[in-house]
């Protein structure tokens, strides 16, 4: 068994290799810990406390259980098992949970309420349908339609009005903002907005079945003068009708919508894979 200097010289060497994993997702195109928004940043400094409280939750719980563990059994008299008993119950069931709960309905409720749409601004509103699995992104006032590609606008509150065909799913760019479930019958609104060009990731984070995982979205933001200038150009090319302008869809011409249970869609390409019915 190795002597205690050299075990804490083990586990010091290991803490780098240990972050390794842990950090690497602080960046990235679907990183939460990078936001790209005012939605995201909002979920993010939620997030930290909550993980930081949360961490000394366990911690001194896991330290509570070692002690427990360790320490010579005492003999209580009746009264003093009571009164030990009821202190836990009492600091630990009702305080510890009633004041977590307070402090996360506090920020949380002010943070949830500027995701949701704002009835004093006249944002952009785009249109996305969920479906095995695959995201249909409409924009009215236009024949342009695409799938699994979004483009926004920078530095202005789009409105996403989600909805499913089939089954539930959950739209989420994690950079930009938090999920929202695309209910079939139903349709949700999350207010996004993008601080600077650039280019994101979605993916569904509801499972929806054997494509759940490659049911991503590339979402592509614009200046607004380069998404003005996209917008009109792809209006000028797409059919009539709103069909899909040939070479914009992954898979071919846009599917039509499947009942639950019903047949699924043909075999489609997306991000390299081919995925059967």
């Amino acid at each position: 068994m190795p002597s205690t200097p050299a075990a804490a010289l083990s586990v010091q060497s290991m803490l780098p290799v240990l972050a390794v994993p842990w950090l690497a997702a602080c960046e990235g195109p679907q990183s939460i810990l990078d936001p790209a928004g005012p939605a995201a940043r909002d979920v993010t400094l939620l997030w930290w406390p909550m993980l930081i409280v949360a961490t000394f939750v366990l911690a001194g719980v896991t330290a509570a259980w070692i002690v427990a563990m360790l320490r010579r059994p005492r003999d209580f008299s009746p009264e003093e098992a009571k009164r030990i008993s009821r202190r836990w119950v009492i600091g630990g069931g009702i305080l510890l949970p009633t004041a977590s709960i307070v402090l996360l309905l506090g920020f949380g409720v002010p943070a949830g309420d500027r995701m949701l749409p704002l009835r004093s601004e006249a944002p952009l509103r785009i249109d996305v349908t969920g479906r095995q699995w695959q995201w249909d992104v409409a924009y009215p006032g236009s024949s342009v339609v695409l799938v699994d590609e979004l483009h926004l606008p920078a530095g202005r509150p789009v409105h996403i009005h989600v909805t499913s065909a089939d089954v539930i799913h959950s739209f989420w760019v994690p950079r930009l903002g938090p999920k929202i479930d695309a209910v079939p019958g139903r349709t949700n609104v999350l207010r996004l907005q993008a601080d600077e060009a650039g280019s994101f990731r979605g993916q569904c984070s509801e499972f929806c079945g054997t494509g759940h995982a490659h049911m991503v979205l590339r979402v592509q933001v614009h200046t607004e003068a380069g998404f003005s200038a996209w917008l009109a150009e792809r209006t000028a090319t797409a059919p009539a009708g709103g069909d899909v302008p040939a070479g914009t869809v992954p898979g071919g011409a846009l599917p039509a919508p499947a009942a639950p249970g019903g047949a699924r869609t043909p075999p489609r390409l997306v991000s390299g894979a081919a995925f059967p019915p």
